[in-house]
């Protein structure tokens, strides 16, 4: 068995889209109809199928997960961060942790936590 995707819950999916292929350079793959599957294994789900699938409310900044990228140049991307999303909820802005990375947690439009760091 292997893990296929990574699915989270936008409001909208074509923000959502632009926002992660802006940054990540993700792009779609399948576009069905409030499900949207991006390179990488990425999955957007428009929130009301998620929210009349599991019958539950959803919680924006859980922090009960993250998505987890790594960038090299990661002087730029905080850059291009706050030229492109300069709203954008920030967790922490770029740090160094003690054992040398470096690494910056900010949210997505849809509070979906986000942490970008330097290749370990």
């Amino acid at each position: 068995m292997r893990l296929k995707n990574v699915l989270i819950v936008v409001k909208d999916i074509e923000k959502s889209k632009k926002f992660y292929h802006d940054l990540f350079g993700l792009d779609t793959i399948l576009d069905n109809e409030g499900n949207m599957i991006l390179t990488e294994g990425l999955v957007l789900q428009d929130a009301k199928i998620w929210k009349d699938f599991v019958k539950k409310d959803i919680i924006s900044e859980s922090n009960s997960c993250e998505l987890y990228f790594e960038e090299r140049d990661i002087e730029t991307f905080a850059q291009k961060l706050d030229e492109l999303y300069p709203s954008i909820k920030y967790v922490n802005r770029l740090m160094t942790h003690s054992w040398g990375q470096r690494v910056m947690r900010f949210y997505d439009l849809d509070g979906n936590l986000i942490e970008v760091g330097t290749p370990m």
